[in-house]
């Protein structure tokens, strides 16, 4: 664990730190801006990756992908990409408070442009939590943070799916969390790219409830055969965490 202190890292006006209950990490954090939910820390839990392995989230956001991946897989190095100036700067400040700034890179880039800035092929392993909404009606200001992560603004399913498709090497691995509603886009584009999907879970808020979150993943040129995992119950009762997700949080 890094020995850098609070004041070391400099902390912004409206920031505070936020402990990830992982490895003693810790994350930075602005209410004002964005912070991450759940769907992140679920993602962290279902991606995996092997020992070497290089991995790319793309939209990391202050990057809990990045951060919580280095602590429960094996990967090489991590690299977190981010279009927001702030949210990018915040992520490497959360590297550098855990001490992992030999493991994560953050680099300040376009989620279109993802190919140019790494070459082709150049991953093992690409995540995303990308911004699941499509319609554009009642934002107020384009601009703000919350509106860039939870609208298509700035990029759409299809510019993540096709990067990442780009970015992997043959027989990589595509992991993404995203809304059921948008599940036959996903597929769509996942086999018009050449990402074939493996692995997806539903995730329930309560074991009577609509889904509200699916988790995919997907195989670059892999074969057709898709494995629909058990259901995730976020809930047993209101306010009262299934044990499966304490056990993903790592309370």
């Amino acid at each position: 664990m890094s020995d850098f202190s609070e004041t070391e890292v400099l902390l912004k006006e409206n920031e505070r730190i936020d402990d990830l209950q992982r490895n003693h990490y810790r994350i930075i954090q602005d209410p004002g801006r964005f912070c991450f939910g759940m769907d992140a820390v679920l993602l962290s839990g279902f991606a995996k990756a092997k020992q070497g392995d290089r991995v790319l989230d793309l939209g990391t956001g202050t990057g809990i992908i990045p951060i919580l991946m280095e602590a429960k897989t094996s990967a090489k190095n991590l690299v977190g990409l981010e279009i927001q100036p702030d949210s990018a700067d915040m992520a490497r400040r959360s590297v550098r408070l855990n001490g992992l700034e030999k493991k994560i890179e953050i680099i300040t880039g376009d989620i279109k442009e993802a190919e140019s800035l790494f070459g082709a092929a150049s991953f093992d392993v690409v995540t995303s939590n990308p911004p699941y909404m499509t319609e554009h009606h009642g934002i107020t200001n384009p601009e703000a943070p919350k509106a860039i992560a939870r609208h298509e603004l700035l990029c759409s399913l299809e510019d993540v799916i096709s990067q990442s498709s780009r970015l992997l090497k043959p027989g990589g691995n595509f992991f993404m969390v995203h809304r059921p509603f948008r599940l036959v886009d996903i597929f769509v584009l996942l086999r018009e790219y050449k990402l074939e999907p493996k692995r997806m879970k539903l995730v329930y808020p309560f074991a009577d409830k609509e889904p509200n979150m699916v988790l995919i993943e997907a195989n670059r040129g892999g074969r057709a055969r898709m494995r629909v995992e058990k259901p995730l119950i976020v809930y047993k009762e209101p306010g009262v965490y299934t044990e499966e997700i304490y056990d993903i949080y790592g309370y």
